[in-house]
């Protein structure tokens, strides 16, 4: 969009100022300049309007073309000096050049001239949306006076040639894990979905994604992928089901394969433009651009929320907290849940395109967006970032001079102050605990302190595989359950500065049948107490749909402790425990003929009592199938 203004400025440029100069071969010069513009050859434009000045030093027309030309390649240095010497030989020049001579002030962090300069322009001009961006452009050269003097680190480095190509590759999405990278590569004009996979402490060599997502008519890309791999959202343009120009897709991962995407309809897309997709961990939450009616600016970031029937909700602008007047894009929400990155032109920064992040407050309302700072964010345009689910490094694509070809892929260290809430997560495989096959079955993760499912889906159908992230500073309880199988029960409590490395877990799951065992990890009491702790009710309730759902089992609830303290009275809270949680059970209609209870004391422990881990260990609540 900003090429297309500044091609115009200097079409009206070649128009306002076509006074000839005294000097013929200076116009001559001035004139041919204009058939190299229109042929987009701006740097033989640039150096036949040099001869014109050189030939006609007072041709202040073509200083003002020679500036527009070399600020269209980005050589502010120059153009600012072109354009000074256009204001020196006449000071009534058209707005419009004070405008520009400000904008290179500002590109060339020369931020005082640059406001008087912008100041000057609002003089002339208070109305137009250039007066607009120049109020713009004065809180930027506050903010960025201020922010080159504290930089942060930032030290990009090129993902190799595993993944960087001659090419251009952009828009890079990562799994949670850090293991699988799913980027977009543009070759002769075609966008397509690449995969490469980290190996050894490199990218390996990437192949293209699928057929079923990749085509050779229409263009594939702004995607994000879901933290266990399984869901990729992405933009699909100019398509025969699309219900405007860009829509949002989706494919699920089916084994080594994807699905064929499909069209997420309406509300999430409409006959306006729909891209840059950005899904939440608990897969209930898509983000998005948009330009439909009702937003704050021309693009802005949306949400759609998924309803109680599983379907997307309508959609919801983010607001004023995170949208401006001006454009939102590349929205990407981490792994936290509650740490959003985005690019703004619409907030202080640096002229263009800046990098910003903002947090979830308790209250579900992002807060002020923070720029990045710089130099991640420069005088240029910053956007598609994303963030590792570790929050130690960031990737973005950029031209920098050390790439391989158009564009390439590039990491970086996030500061500090940047970094999302710390997260780790589960990995692993659900197994039949007989014949060791794997099994697709549901798995679930429930923050205990929410009562919320931040994870919620079925393993991978042919590899029983599944990855869940969890926020650290919780409680959660995890669920395996499958049909005609015994569930499987854990708990991680995942304490601030206590993690280390995520849970890596073979999950073994039995059929049900007579003396099947069930340790229920997530019942919890007081200490020396029998009254079920609120955080319980969770697993009670996963226990009731176990019975509702197999009739005909009958279950004996069992009660152990440790051996801390007296045997009789560690027998009797046992047995209580036991009891509340079976009548918990009765009281939410399961029949009592279906239920037994008991409680063991220190008798059946799992574990040494020596170490407070073997005795945390056998204090718990169990059931035994008696019966089916």
């Amino acid at each position: 969009m900003r090429l297309y203004f500044t091609l115009l400025f200097i079409a009206i440029s070649l128009r306002v100022f076509s006074q000839a100069s005294n000097h013929k071969k200076a116009q001559q010069l001035f004139e041919n300049a204009g058939m190299f513009i229109e042929k987009s050859d701006y740097a033989e434009a640039e150096r036949v309007l040099k001869s014109a000045v050189d030939a006609d030093p007072l041709f202040q027309e073509a200083y003002i073309l020679l500036a527009n030309v070399q600020k269209l390649q980005k050589k502010y240095v120059e153009a600012k000096a072109a354009y000074q010497k256009s204001v020196l030989i006449h000071k009534n020049v058209a707005p419009a050049v004070i405008y520009s001579l400000a904008e290179t002030e500002f590109a060339t962090q020369e931020f005082e001239q640059a406001k008087i300069h912008f100041n000057a322009f609002l003089m002339l001009d208070a109305s137009s949306d250039r007066a607009k961006k120049a109020r713009k452009y004065l809180l930027d050269c506050d903010f960025a006076s201020l922010a080159i003097k504290k930089p942060v680190n930032f030290v990009p480095a090129n993902l190799g040639q595993g993944v960087n190509t001659n090419n251009a590759e952009y828009f890079p999405a990562l799994t949670a894990d850090g293991e699988t990278l799913i980027f977009t590569r543009q070759i002769g004009g075609n966008e397509d979905f690449w995969t490469s996979q980290f190996k050894n402490h490199t990218w390996n060599e990437a192949v293209p994604l699928s057929p079923k997502i990749n085509t050779l008519k229409y263009n594939e890309g702004a995607q994000t992928i879901s933290p266990d791999g399984k869901y990729l959202f992405f933009t699909g343009c100019n398509r025969p089901d699309g219900l405007g120009r860009c829509d949002i897709y989706v494919s699920h991962r089916e084994g080594n394969d994807w699905g064929e995407p499909y069209n997420l309809g309406k509300p999430v897309n409409s006959e306006y433009w729909e891209s840059q997709p950005a899904i939440s961990p608990d897969g209930k939450t898509l983000y998005f651009i948009s330009n439909r009616p009702g937003g704050s600016g021309g693009y802005d970031i949306w949400k759609c929320n998924i309803t109680d029937e599983a379907k997307w909700g309508p959609a919801i602008n983010l607001g004023p907290s995170i949208n401006t007047p001006a454009d939102e894009n590349t929205p990407f929400l981490h792994a936290d849940g509650r740490t959003l990155y985005f690019s703004s032109d619409g907030w202080p920064g640096f002229g263009h395109k800046d990098i910003f992040y903002s947090r979830m407050n308790e209250q579900g309302r992002f807060e002020k967006p923070v720029n990045m700072g710089y130099p991640i964010n420069s005088f240029e345009d910053e956007n598609g970032l994303i963030v590792s689910a570790d929050g130690s490094f960031g990737m973005f694509s950029s031209n920098l001079s050390n790439g391989f070809g158009l564009q390439d892929i590039y990491r970086f260290g996030i500061p500090e102050t940047a970094k999302p809430l710390k997260v780790s997560y589960v990995k692993g495989i659900v197994r039949d605990k007989d014949t060791k096959k794997t099994i697709e079955s549901n798995v679930q993760v429930i923050d205990l302190k929410t009562n919320r499912a931040v994870f919620d889906d079925d393993t991978d159908p042919e590899t029983g595989q599944f990855l869940a992230v969890m926020p650290v500073g919780s409680n959660y309880l995890f669920n395996v359950n499958a049909e005609g199988y015994l569930f499987y029960s854990e708990n991680f409590e995942l304490k601030q500065g206590d993690m280390s490395k995520p849970y890596e877990v073979e999950v073994y799951i039995e059929k049900i049948k007579p003396g099947g065992n069930v340790t229920l990890k997530n019942i919890f009491f007081d200490t020396n107490k029998y009254n079920l702790l609120p955080a319980s009710i969770r697993e009670l309730n996963l226990l009731i749909d176990f019975l509702q759902q197999n009739a005909s089992v009958h279950i004996e609830i069992q009660g152990h402790t440790d051996n801390v303290g007296d045997s009789k009275l560690n027998e009797k809270l046992s047995f209580d425990r036991a009891n509340a949680v079976y009548n918990y059970l009765i009281k939410n209609d399961i029949g009592a003929d279906r239920l037994t209870f008991k409680g063991f004391g220190a008798d059946k422990p799992l574990q040494d009592n020596k170490t407070e881990m073997g005795r945390k260990s056998n204090r718990r609540t169990s059931f035994l199938i008696t019966k089916i």
